[in-house]
């Protein structure tokens, strides 16, 4: 049965008090409600990360980096590798954001090296895809999602594959408070895991587990986590406020 996943993606948001504040918040609400059906992830700026591993990693919470280089190691000025996450204790790292591959243009050759690379260090990556307005409204989204899709993570052995968590957001539904309805998130989510099971069979399309993230909250994510095919969220603003965050993780 595939895991169901709640992770609150923290973006540019919080100074390392702030953030280690809210991380022990968050914790304590986890250990409270005691969702241990519910994977729970959390991924903080960079500069966070050490510290929060060192205060609240653990089997309650899962830390998560919000980027990685492409490449292992060298004179590339301000990248983060995935071996330095590794050393750290990273359990997991977002690929693909909407905000990476819009802001600074990466394609799906550069962010299938940063899923190779991750899946070698032993890191979960968290593959982002999504569409656009003009797409969707051009009638080309099921063809974006399928590239997105085909070319950042169908060179995968199965058993690489099974180890990856994917998250569908709408990039016309991310912090602009327009959300997708339930039927279109789960119309995408369907069609996602029917590309997987035509890649890679029945067993594993079933297990793969695919998050909504576009402007989920504590108001909608009931209704979005009983669609068929959706597993939790990939979280962004309502992921900054603890009790609205562990409101998202008791929804299902």
């Amino acid at each position: 049965m595939r895991k169901k996943i709640v992770a609150g993606n923290w973006k540019m948001n919080t100074n390392i008090s702030e953030g280690l504040y809210l991380a022990k918040d968050v914790n304590r609400l986890v250990l409270e409600a005691n969702t241990r059906e519910v994977g729970v992830i959390i991924a903080p700026p960079f500069t966070h990360l050490t510290e929060i591993i060192r205060n609240v990693g653990s089997s309650t919470i899962s830390v998560s980096a919000q980027n990685c280089s492409s490449e292992q190691k060298g004179a590339f000025t301000g990248e983060v590798s995935v071996s330095m996450l590794h050393s750290i204790g990273c359990t997991h790292c977002i690929v693909g954001h909407s905000e990476r591959r819009s802001y600074f243009h990466e394609d799906n050759v550069i962010l299938n090296k940063k899923v190779k690379l991750l899946l070698q260090a032993g890191i979960i990556p968290i593959y982002c895809c999504g569409e656009v307005l003009k797409e969707r409204e051009e009638g080309k989204l099921f063809d974006v999602i399928s590239s997105q899709i085909s070319d950042g993570i169908f060179n995968l052995t199965d058993y690489e594959f099974k180890k990856l968590i994917i998250a569908y957001e709408p990039v016309w539904a991310i912090g602009t408070g327009v959300v997708a309805t339930p039927q279109q998130a789960q119309e995408m989510h369907a069609f996602i895991r029917d590309l997987i099971f035509k890649k890679y069979g029945s067993a594993i399309s079933q297990d793969t587990t695919i998050l909504y993230g576009g402007s989920c909250n504590a108001a909608n994510a009931k209704e979005l986590f009983s669609c068929k095919d959706i597993d939790g969220g990939l979280i962004g603003g309502a992921s900054l406020k603890a009790d609205d965050f562990i409101k998202i993780v008791t929804s299902f």
